[in-house]
């Protein structure tokens, strides 16, 4: 088995939760590989239909684990995925669930000009955790970590404890 040179890193949860502005900003300050899998799947067109009830493509797994394998393998990407229970235990070392109080929530998937439906979905997705218990199902409870992501300040004090995670996963592994 190949040795990575840094870690894998995985945030997940409910969409407009701050997944794409935590991942890509962390990804600027420490130097790791972003991998948005929404648009890895759109860049490919690895979409397998249209779930018309959700609004939205249904993913090809299969060929998204293909397209990743070796780059996950060889470490220090950031993924960002509104699911994780994809993906196998073995490609990543830490995993973040972003949690947003339902209000904020509510107000940020409007701004986006979801459907009523669609926001009413994902909002009860937060309110049941239901990513959270997703990612405590699929990956080792120890490496699951929830982070609340309301505003700018719980952005930047979430940015600094993953990157004093990823200082110490180095020295860790040196």
């Amino acid at each position: 088995m190949e040795v990575r040179h840094a870690p894998n890193v995985l945030i997940t949860g409910t969409p407009g939760t701050g997944k794409s502005v935590l991942g890509k900003e962390l990804a600027a300050r420490t130097g790791l590989n972003y991998v948005n899998i929404g648009d890895l799947a759109k860049e490919h067109d690895f979409y397998e239909d249209w779930d018309e009830e959700r609004e939205c493509h249904v993913l090809d797994e299969e060929r998204v684990l293909d397209e990743l394998e070796d780059q996950m393998s060889a470490g220090g990407n950031v993924v960002d995925y509104h699911g994780c229970e994809l993906f196998p235990e073995r490609w990543f070392d830490i995993v973040f669930v972003t949690r947003t109080n339902n209000t904020v929530l509510y107000d940020r998937l409007k701004n986006r000009g979801y459907s009523d439906k669609k926001v009413q979905e994902n909002v009860q997705c937060e309110i049941f955790q239901t990513l959270l218990e997703e990612a405590r199902e699929s990956y080792k409870v120890e490496i699951v970590h929830e982070l609340q992501s309301n505003t700018p300040q719980d952005m930047e004090a979430n940015l600094n404890d993953i990157i004093q995670w990823l200082v110490q996963w180095k020295n860790d592994h040196s």
